[in-house]
């Protein structure tokens, strides 16, 4: 009896050990204890804020994570290859991930990648099954192509298209279908923030018949990049997101939670720009990012204030 006894105490202790050990790796919200964390998308993710509060959350929340985070958003993107006549008044065709996707993954080398596209790719006109299908082509080749160099990657639905008064084009159905099919991909990560927006929109519609996520029907309001976030992050496993109203209500009992987050604003700010001109697109009338050598050098002098606010 004492041998069996003896030998289910070491069978306990070692599992207790290995949740010891599991639980201590688990030191961050990113599954598989990824270094680099990469997330591309249209004007949204460059607009960032979404991607700001995730990291803001990640960093105040893990302090000890040594993590990069990096954001190469660019505005009008798709993934689909499509472009309206006259995009931009004419000026430019809209850009194609398909000509940047190698050297982001190549010069970045991540291990995950968040990808959010759908927003642009059925240039704002009604479902048709051939722009579906470039759609689906695009984010199948997308996610062969992360896979493919070694990063996992985990898809993020497009976010609402409200449609003006008297506007009858159906986008916002486009949205749905773009979005319903990407949650029915077997064995893929993807979290839902569409319907997650979707539910927002409905529940305070019902308080106030004119309220917009989006005051131009695309890119949504800080509000609506607070829902994503916590969306993603509720996906990601961060306790009692859900419940959490505000950034600083997230940052909890952090002494000044603005002004820490004002400083990861900052410094995502630099990199992303940085990172978008070292990788290159073909998008004009974008802001030229600093030299990485000098980017870095901020990033990490910013980096050392953000380090102050956690003990």
């Amino acid at each position: 009896g004492g041998r069996y006894v003896e030998k289910m105490m070491k069978k306990r202790l070692i599992l207790a050990f290995l949740l010891l050990i599991g639980f201590s790796v688990q030191a961050q919200i990113f599954p598989g204890n990824p270094k680099r964390v990469l997330f591309i998308g249209n004007s949204i993710t460059y607009a960032g804020r979404y991607v700001q509060i995730i990291e803001a959350y990640q960093r105040a929340k893990f302090p000890n994570q040594e993590i990069d985070i990096y954001n190469v958003g660019l505005p009008s993107e798709t993934v689909s290859g499509l472009s309206e006549d006259g995009h931009a008044s004419g000026r430019f065709p809209r850009p194609d991930l398909h000509e940047r996707l190698a050297r982001v993954l190549e010069q970045i080398k991540p291990d995950l990648v968040f990808a959010t596209y759908g927003m642009n790719d059925g240039i704002y006109l009604p479902l048709d099954s051939a722009r579906f299908l470039k759609f689906k082509e695009g984010i199948c080749w997308m996610h062969d192509q992360v896979v493919f160099s070694g990063a996992k990657i985990i898809h993020i639905t497009p976010s609402l298209y409200e449609e003006k008064p008297n506007e009858n084009i159906g986008y916002g159905k486009v949205l749905d279908a773009y979005s319903h099919w990407l949650t029915q991909q077997k064995n893929w990560q993807v979290i839902d923030t569409h319907s997650a927006l979707q539910k927002y929109l409905s529940t305070e519609l019902k308080k106030d018949a004119n309220f917009r996520i989006s005051k131009d029907g695309v890119h949504p309001g800080d509000q609506g990049h607070w829902m994503m976030a916590k969306e993603i992050l509720r996906y990601l496993g961060a306790k009692k997101i859900s419940r959490m109203n505000s950034i600083e209500e997230m940052l909890g009992p952090m002494k000044d939670p603005k002004a820490f987050f004002d400083l990861v604003v900052e410094r995502h700010n630099i990199l992303k720009d940085s990172w978008l001109t070292q990788t290159g697109h073909k998008r004009p009338e974008m802001k030229k990012g600093l030299p990485l050598t000098e980017a870095n050098v901020k990033a990490a002098d910013l980096m050392k204030k953000i380090k102050e606010f956690t003990p």
